[in-house]
């Protein structure tokens, strides 16, 4: 990781974060896991408080204190009522998150990009909000069958005290996280808060990244021995398992080189990984390596962020919407972004078996690539908003000092071309030079 990551980096201070497994970061992808782990663990909790309550009355019976029994009976009346009432609420509550939920999606969507829906699918609040209200709906519901219909003491077999104390428990968790839960999800419906989470997201990629190499590592492995096609559906390329790769690699002594970048589009039969050093392992040692789906994610991938970041300006900058002030707000972060980056190594990753031995090499967005994801498209449609070149100006200005000599051609190149195309857009000369003025706040 280089100096300037581990100083200004948000990630400052921090040791370099260990990377998810392909199959635990999927899991933060999907909405069903949360709530389907919840209800099936309360279920096993409801079972032991249940085992508790029958050893309570077991324990009062063998000791004769029927009068306790009696009082307890009629607390279990009025925890009956209760429970009820709870029962009925929590899928009123349900209805309630789940409704807000859309229109925040909706309203987000809509106004910033349809990729930032991720961010709530991926919520932690918003999970867990929707897995605790779920489990109280399904502990009140087996609490109601726990309840006694005798009256008489002598005969009552279980009594459900600890499982209605749980309950009330986990009403009152629920009305925290209901509280938590509108909080977080008006703050993911301000863009600035949207843009802070896309950034942070993407310095979580940068910082997971493996050390790059280049030399011979990376660039004297010759000419590929053999190739493995791409044999499943056509989708986007997610991510790969580095790990079972590398076991892969090592158990038949090749070096595997991944073709496509991550966030390519495969086709099936086009190249999926060069090999060197030997034959290309079987078709079925390699399956399950690589996920391919319908759409781009964090993870592993390092030009998606500024892809959404670009995404929220060029929509901001749309004229149905026409807010240069938000496409300023995500240049802020495409150039704290490309700020980190621009000393940090850029060769193809490579990653080494347990002996030392390089067995998987990844090829990495170059410097160049990222510079051009990041402003071509703002410098197009922002050419002609004041506001926006002089914010461009500024952050190319700012990269330009801070990148080595060697990649400071493309920013150049983006100066150059802005100049021109403000030239073009604005005739006169004074508008010409107020546009062309650096200021970090566009305008002031």
């Amino acid at each position: 990781m280089s100096d300037w990551l581990v100083t200004q980096g948000p990630a400052a201070g921090r040791r370099r974060p260990r990377a998810l497994s392909p199959f635990r970061e999927h899991l933060r992808d999907t909405f069903w896991f949360a709530p389907t782990a919840a209800m099936v663990s309360v279920l096993a909790v409801w079972l032991a408080a249940q085992a508790l309550d029958t050893a309570i009355v077991d324990a009062l019976r063998e000791n004769g204190d029927y009068e306790s029994l009696a009082d307890l009976l009629r607390f279990a009346e009025d925890a009956k009522t209760v429970v009820n009432v709870v029962a009925s609420a929590m899928m009123t509550f349900i209805g309630v998150v789940f409704s807000i939920s859309l229109v925040a999606v909706q309203m987000t969507s809509g106004q910033f990009t349809p990729r930032v829906v991720r961010l709530f699918v991926r919520s932690r609040i918003t999970k867990a909000t929707f897995a605790v209200f779920l489990a109280t709906f399904v502990l009140s519901l087996l609490v109601l069958t726990s309840f006694d219909t005798t009256d008489d003491p002598r005969k009552a077999t279980t009594l459900p005290l600890v499982q209605s104390a749980l309950t009330l428990c986990m009403v009152a968790l629920s009305l925290l996280l209901f509280v938590l839960y509108v909080n977080g999800t008006l703050r993911l419906m301000r863009i600035s808060h949207v843009i802070a989470r896309i950034a942070t997201e993407s310095f979580r990629t940068v910082a997971a990244m493996p050390p790059s190499a280049s030399g011979p590592d990376a660039d004297g492995l010759g000419e590929p021995t053999a190739w493995v096609p791409y044999d499943g559906r056509a989708g986007v390329l997610r991510d790969v398992h580095i790990a079972r790769l590398v076991r892969v690699a090592r158990r038949h002594g090749v070096v595997l080189r991944l073709v496509p970048l991550i966030g390519d589009f495969v086709l099936p039969g086009t190249p999926l990984l060069a090999v060197h050093g030997g034959a290309a392992p079987p078709m079925g040692a390699l399956r399950r390596t690589t996920s391919v789906g319908v759409e781009r994610t964090f993870y592993q991938d390092l030009g998606f962020g500024l892809r959404q970041l670009c995404d929220i300006a060029l929509r901001a900058l749309s004229p149905a919407v026409n807010d240069p002030t938000t496409a300023v707000q995500a240049l802020d972060r495409i150039v704290q972004f490309l700020a980190a980056l621009s000393r940090r190594p850029l060769d193809p990753a490579v990653h080494r078996d347990r002996d030392g031995a390089v067995r998987l090499v990844l090829p990495v967005p170059g410097w160049t690539e990222l510079v051009d994801l990041g402003f071509t498209e703002v410098r197009g449609c922002g050419a002609g908003s004041p506001q926006v070149s002089r914010r461009l100006l500024a952050g190319l200005d700012d990269l330009l000092l801070l990148a080595p000599p060697e990649r400071r051609e493309p920013l150049l190149r983006h100066r150059e071309l802005l100049r021109q195309a403000v030239e073009e857009t604005a005739p006169n000369a004074t508008d010409r030079a107020f546009a062309l003025r650096p200021d970090r706040q566009g305008i002031g």
